[in-house]
């Protein structure tokens, strides 16, 4: 199919995308690296009568360290900010995951934010960014506001992102001392969308383990330094409550067992990496 007809608007400063924005409201639609949108639009499932186009805005296509945290802009790449020289030793989940976003051609174009906005539950960066506490940097004509990842999340490709607003950047916070990190996810091929994903950070006083393919959004737990059998049952009771779902991938039971033996891996994995 085709794409429905719509204007097209390259902004040059971010007040003309907050303009635009403020005018058609939800009838616009942000566009920078167009990997998730522009299949959307050619099957249209996304009729937007207007596209702002923001990847040609300088001030949005920096990686920097503020405090302790690293600041995303919504302008940059994700084969941009896995470059960063700086990245894995900032902040190594981040690194561990950014290569199983997609494939190279795919991450040449896609960009970080893109993929927060897009809130596909299986997708490795808002999980990451739900793991580690991020914030999502939000903005419009009126204000700026900063919401945590998990209450930025609200659904199944939906977010807490008003109509005139959009992802200015991503905050997700630096490596702490102390801290181990992992990554694992199960695909059908690698670049495919998890049929379960796992991020884990373990710490003196326990881990915190993200999922991701399971529920509708990436969903957290924080468990205490339990091991054996009790941290079986501890995933059990997790994989459980996220009310996993049969498709054409797997079914529910399937990614429930998942949940318990790459959740498993996974936590062994960042408590080995402690340091």
């Amino acid at each position: 199919m085709k794409p429905a007809r719509f204007d097209y608007i390259r902004t040059g400063t971010l007040a003309e995308a907050h303009a635009a924005l403020a005018e058609d409201g939800d009838n616009a639609h942000i566009i920078a690296g167009g990997q998730s949108l522009v299949p959307m639009l050619s099957m249209r499932m996304a009729r937007p009568s207007v596209l702002v186009d923001i990847m040609h805005l300088s001030e949005l296509a920096n990686v920097e360290v503020k405090g302790n945290a690293i600041r995303v802009g919504a302008g940059v790449r994700q084969a941009t900010l896995l470059a960063w020289p700086e990245l894995a030793e900032r902040q190594p989940l981040l690194a561990a995951a950014l290569p199983w976003v997609g494939h190279a051609q795919t991450r040449s174009r896609g960009t970080v934010c893109g993929s927060v906005a897009h809130a596909d539950p299986s997708a490795e960066i808002p999980l990451v960014l739900l793991a580690l506490k991020g914030d999502v940097e939000l903005s419009s004509q009126r204000e700026r506001r900063h919401v945590a990842a998990g209450k930025f999340f609200t659904g199944l490709l939906s977010t807490a992102r008003r109509d005139n607003e959009l992802i200015e950047a991503i905050e997700i916070p630096c490596r702490l001392a102390g801290h181990g990190y992992a990554f694992r996810e199960f695909a059908r091929r690698h670049g495919d969308f998890a049929i379960v994903a796992c991020a884990a950070i373990a710490h003196a006083d326990g881990v915190r383990l993200a999922i991701g393919g399971v529920a509708d959004v990436p969903t957290a737990r924080d468990f205490p330094e339990i091991g054996g059998d009790a941290l079986d049952d501890a995933l059990d009771e997790f994989a459980g409550e996220l009310e996993p779902r049969d498709d054409l991938h797997a079914t529910a039971d399937y990614r429930r067992a998942l949940v318990r033996r790459l959740g498993r891996a996974t936590i062994e994995e960042a408590r080995q990496c402690r340091a």
